[in-house]
């Protein structure tokens, strides 16, 4: 067996913004240059943001994201990877659109997952990223070859 990750240690990423999270997780974890990224949703201080909103509800998420890969010393050009959680597939051309101003030309591999909630009724989308600190692509719009 590989012993080679015994050297990297596992630090645990607050939120202080959001206040704290149950005792069970962590907003984000990071492990050397990788970022693990929880499921973000719109609350702050306990209560939803953009109730019946999807858009202000995923802009607030990105938000709540960027915020926690800042606090691991990464940034948003760094996720390589995104999972969504959407209520109503309706919704989807508006997440659409507000991802496409956040990732740009990032374009991580994504997944999208159809649920019937939320930890809360009013939410409407969870996001959680994956990112490598220093992955970000060298030039706007190029791949490095």
């Amino acid at each position: 067996m590989d012993e080679s990750h015994k050297d990297v240690p596992r630090e645990l990423i607050p939120l202080d913004e959001l206040g704290p999270p149950p005792a069970n997780y962590s907003p984000a974890v990071r492990v050397g240059s990788q970022v693990f990224v929880s499921g973000m949703i719109a609350m702050h201080d306990g209560a939803v943001v953009g109730i019946g909103d999807v858009t202000k509800q995923t802009r607030v998420v990105i938000g709540h994201i960027e915020t926690a890969l800042r606090n691991a010393g990464a940034a948003f050009a760094d996720v390589v990877r995104y999972r969504i959680y959407l209520t109503d597939i309706a919704d989807l051309a508006e997440v659409r659109t507000v991802l496409g101003s956040a990732f740009g030309s990032i374009r991580p591999a994504g997944t999208l997952v159809v649920v019937c909630g939320l930890v809360h009724p009013d939410l409407k989308i969870e996001i959680d990223v994956d990112a490598v600190i220093g992955s970000a692509l060298i030039e706007k719009g190029s791949i490095p070859t």
